[in-house]
């Protein structure tokens, strides 16, 4: 199953693009020469993030995840706690979620 996310040339340099998936929405950003894409829900309560200093950062409660490796920085919630990050491949153009290859 592929779903098409993005055209690589609609990504921001820096910071991330909201995109809807599947009735809910993901951040993408530029890694390497490829994508990241992560479900836009804080693992503490559940909240919106916002793309804030390199960080995805909840605004509710503070909780900050790296972009590089989607590991929570600060703020509450589980020490280990991981974003949940969608396999992604750049194909024809686009940033796009493949499962199941």
């Amino acid at each position: 199953m592929q779903h098409r996310l993005i055209d690589l040339a609609d990504l921001p340099q820096s910071g991330t693009a909201l995109v809807p998936f599947f009735g809910r929405e993901v951040h993408v950003w530029r890694h390497g020469t490829g994508a990241r894409a992560a479900a836009n829900t804080c693992l503490h309560l559940g909240g919106p993030l916002e793309c804030r200093d390199g960080k995805l950062t909840c605004p509710w409660h503070g909780a900050a995840y790296d972009l590089a490796t989607g590991r929570k920085t600060e703020g509450p919630g589980p020490a280990d706690a991981r974003l949940m990050l969608l396999p992604t491949r750049i194909i024809d153009g686009a940033v796009t979620y493949v499962w199941g290859e």
